[in-house]
């Protein structure tokens, strides 16, 4: 037990470290590009915090514990809405372009929906697989082709240090960040997994808090340094990027080794969670001039808020034993 906690305690302490190089890089290679930092976020951000997910996933199917890499999915979705996104609205306001609103939302949204159609059955084959996958793929495609020609927007007041990081040096600090991300939080889940496994807790759950919540420490970490630097569209572009490779790689690649049922908990209870927030995540994305919205501390208050009592109702039926599905 005191290893793993030990384990939990230095993951984050690295994890928080690696991040803010992570974004360093990121945020260069931007400007080296002549992409926007929005696009950026949502590919190299957006797979590299991702990667933890989909090593666990992997590992879950390989293990035969396939609702963990399920609970591990859908949990970290709706982490990084509720939870980074509403712990990083209430530290600073996050803007929000009209163009996010236009195009990248609706892949997102769309793509939540044909995971959704996947799962309905409440069981996931290689047919699914390369159909989530292949979604991917067009996605990714059809987002790099349509920020090609975009501008990486430059704060004066980091103008100099941008311009003092070589290309070199930036991909550099993306590879180590990315390292150092996908160990620490491999580090961090396995403590965590090991105490949740000795209180008695099913892998769905597990999958759903504990490792939900370890894998999407590096979003979390990555979107407040995003903020820091002042570069408030790659915050939430990496939640976004995020997601779409949670719905779609995440889930999708398990079922290439292997097809396997899920619990049907994930599809009556913690879907329409997710559903839910990505639909809120929208309506909460107007408010503010036509070409720039904000997600303030109000709304960054409600995310977390529901965030909060999601958590607690699961926590409410490992207690008591009383389940709504079987």
């Amino acid at each position: 037990m005191l290893l793993s906690i030990a384990a939990v305690v230095a993951g984050l302490a690295i994890l928080v470290w690696s991040a803010d190089r992570f974004v360093d890089g990121a945020a260069a290679v931007a400007r080296h590009l002549g992409v926007s930092n929005l696009i950026i976020g949502i590919t190299v951000v957006g797979f590299g915090t991702s990667a933890p997910e989909i090593a666990v996933s992997v590992i879950a199917v390989l293990d035969e514990v396939p609702d963990l890499a399920v609970g591990n999915a859908i949990g970290s979705n709706i982490a990084n809405i509720g939870l980074i996104l509403g712990i990083t609205a209430l530290l600073a306001p996050i803007s929000v372009s009209s163009g996010l609103i236009r195009s990248e939302y609706p892949l997102l949204f769309g793509a939540t929906l044909v995971l959704v159609w996947c799962l309905y059955d409440l069981q996931l084959d290689r047919l699914d697989g390369f159909l989530l996958l292949g979604l991917l793929v067009l996605i990714m495609t059809y987002m790099i082709h349509s920020h090609r020609n975009a501008k990486a927007e430059v704060d004066e007041g980091d103008e100099e240090e941008d311009e003092s990081m070589s290309s070199i040096v930036a991909w550099l600090w993306i590879l180590l960040g990315l390292v150092l991300l996908i160990g620490s939080s491999r580090m961090l889940v396995w403590g965590a997994s090991n105490i949740a496994h000795s209180l008695g807790i099913s892998e769905l759950v597990i999958g759903l808090t504990i490792v939900a919540l370890g894998t999407s420490l590096p979003e979390l970490a990555a979107s407040i340094a995003s903020l820091k630097k002042s570069i408030a569209d790659m915050a939430i572009g990496n939640v976004i990027g995020s997601n779409l490779f949670n719905s779609l790689a995440v889930v999708g690649i398990p079922p290439l080794i292997h097809g396997f049922e899920i619990d049907s908990a994930a599809l009556y209870r913690d879907l329409p969670v997710m559903v839910v927030l990505t639909l809120l995540l929208f309506a909460m994305s107007f408010g503010g001039n036509q070409r720039l919205h904000k997600i303030g501390r109000i709304k960054g208050a409600v995310l977390f808020a529901l965030f909060a009592a999601y958590q607690g109702y699961l926590y409410f039926e490992v207690v008591s034993g009383k389940f709504w599905f079987s």
